[in-house]
């Protein structure tokens, strides 16, 4: 007997070339966009201590030595390597100038300023210069 309840849904093979691979590109690329989507989304993580120093030292003319020591735990604490050694040595260095006079000729600080403003731009926070 005819039945009418079976549905014939059009298959792959019955679309045009440009249908089929739109629809073969749209199978893949919607997942993984989902997918990343998702693993970059992180609710209830908070921001990283290393960014907020970026922040300090770009918003920051003059820093006191207690202002120095809390800008080089924030970079301690962060949780990416490069942040975290290229702040703490910048915040050193600066400890160093602090109380040696003469020892430098300058570029040494523009060199630890530069890895830092590297280190700090690769992760969204890019130093300004006041």
């Amino acid at each position: 007997m005819f039945n009418r309840s079976t549905v014939h849904w059009p298959t792959v093979t019955n679309l045009s070339a440009r249908a089929r691979r739109s629809t073969i590109g749209a199978i893949i690329v919607i997942p993984v966009l989902l997918g990343g989507a998702l693993a970059t989304f992180h609710p209830g993580t908070r921001p990283d201590s290393g960014l907020a120093g970026c922040a300090s030292v770009s918003s920051t003319r003059h820093v006191t030595a207690a202002g120095n020591a809390k800008i080089r735990a924030e970079f301690a604490g962060s949780r990416w390597r490069d942040l975290r050694l290229a702040g703490t040595a910048y915040a050193d260095l600066l400890t160093q100038l602090r109380k040696a006079r003469g020892g430098t000729d300058g570029y040494e600080t523009v060199w630890f300023y530069q890895r830092l403003s590297s280190a700090c731009a690769r992760h969204g926070r890019h130093l300004t210069s006041t």
